[in-house]
């Protein structure tokens, strides 16, 4: 007999709540992690909804750490590392976007404390074991089963005052993680049906987040398919886009899900003959458009930007970015070359459709 499929799926340990009003649970959560002191963490612009976050869990709160930002800088790791340490917690509570979940990780990866996190965006990254720390000008990713949130919750509600230019990106960055795990060296059937329904999902969620930013069912869809991404992405591997936007972030500090949007269309064109049958699903996912220009024009129809050049890549700097990621490449299922990298990364600055 000769067997057609071979894959290994692992189903990664974690409890997600999802309900409009969600939040009202945190307390309930942590106690379930049997957890006493939580140090809730955010970005400076959250500080109101950590603070709100540590009221709810009154005495078992530690406290409010209001510092993460993009791409965790290891000096903010270790600075938060120090405050956990200081503070005796046994809990991180996570609340914002994928800069808080990173920091919470970069925490749990030398200290093992428990987290929860709280998403407000569409990223999915809290349902990932991976991590990234940014040191000497380059973003460093790994696996690390202690860094996977326990729990997760999401609230609809709380993506309500999410702005149009940010929930764009965000779910935008979502969708790559999607497609990515289509073509993945390790690859499964599970996965591959959650990045489909995500990327579906997405393309009908977000101009209805971007057009109506009233609708909850719109966003409460949008936040469903980024739980599905992220759990794509947590359960295989990363290809060219990953590396490219990792080199384009940690190198010279581009936002990170403008970086992904950008990118995006462009890895799907570059892997467009060499991953055929993740090419035919990601097309069936946007109501049979091709894939790459798909996602640029889902891009485009957002508002999300669409070069590189916008959101402050140098040109300058086009040679050494193309060096640098095809100088220790992730997989990809086309092999990464200088020239090619190269002519991809002028395309993206220059926010060139894919044709």
């Amino acid at each position: 007999m000769r067997w057609v499929r071979t894959f290994v799926y692992s189903s990664l340990p974690s409890r997600v709540v999802f309900r409009a009003g969600a939040l009202d649970d945190v307390a309930a959560e942590i106690e379930r992690l049997g957890a006493r002191r939580a140090l809730v963490l955010c970005t400076p612009e959250q500080r109101a909804s950590a603070e709100d976050v540590s009221r709810r869990l009154g005495a078992r709160s530690a406290g409010v750490y209001d510092k993460a930002v993009m791409h965790v800088p290891i000096e903010t790791a270790e600075a938060a590392r120090k405050m956990a340490k200081s503070l005796n917690a046994d809990c991180c509570v996570a609340i914002g976007g994928g800069s808080t979940i990173g920091l919470g990780k970069a925490i749990a990866l030398t200290s093992e404390l428990p987290i929860l996190a709280i998403p407000t965006t569409f990223a999915g990254s809290e349902m990932t074991p991976i991590y990234g720390i940014t040191a000497d000008g380059q973003k460093k990713t790994g696996r690390d089963p202690r860094v996977l949130p326990k729990t997760v919750i999401y609230d609809p509600l709380l993506t309500m005052t999410l702005p149009a230019k940010i929930a764009g990106p965000s779910g935008m960055n979502a969708i790559a993680h999607c497609v990515e795990a289509l073509y993945a060296q390790d690859a499964n059937p599970i996965t591959s049906l959650m990045a489909e329904e995500g990327i579906r999902a997405l393309a009908s969620s977000l101009p209805v987040v971007v057009s109506e930013p009233d609708n909850i069912d719109a966003r409460a869809e949008a936040l469903y398919a980024a739980w599905l991404a992220g759990a794509c992405l947590g359960h295989v591997g990363m290809a060219i886009h990953h590396k490219l936007c990792h080199t384009l972030g940690g190198s010279y500090n581009l936002p990170h899900a403008e970086t992904h949007t950008i990118i995006l269309p462009h890895a799907v064109r570059y892997n467009r003959d060499a991953a055929p049958v993740a090419m035919r699903r990601i097309s069936r996912a946007l109501d049979g458009v091709e894939a790459a220009a798909g996602l640029y024009d889902l891009a485009q129809k957002i508002g999300a930007p669409l070069a590189l050049r916008d959101i402050g890549m140098k040109a300058q700097a086009l040679d050494e970015a193309a060096r640098l990621a095809t100088q220790y490449p992730y997989y990809n299922p086309r092999p990464l070359e200088y020239a090619s990298i190269r002519q991809l990364l002028q395309n993206a600055w220059e926010g060139i459709r894919p044709g």
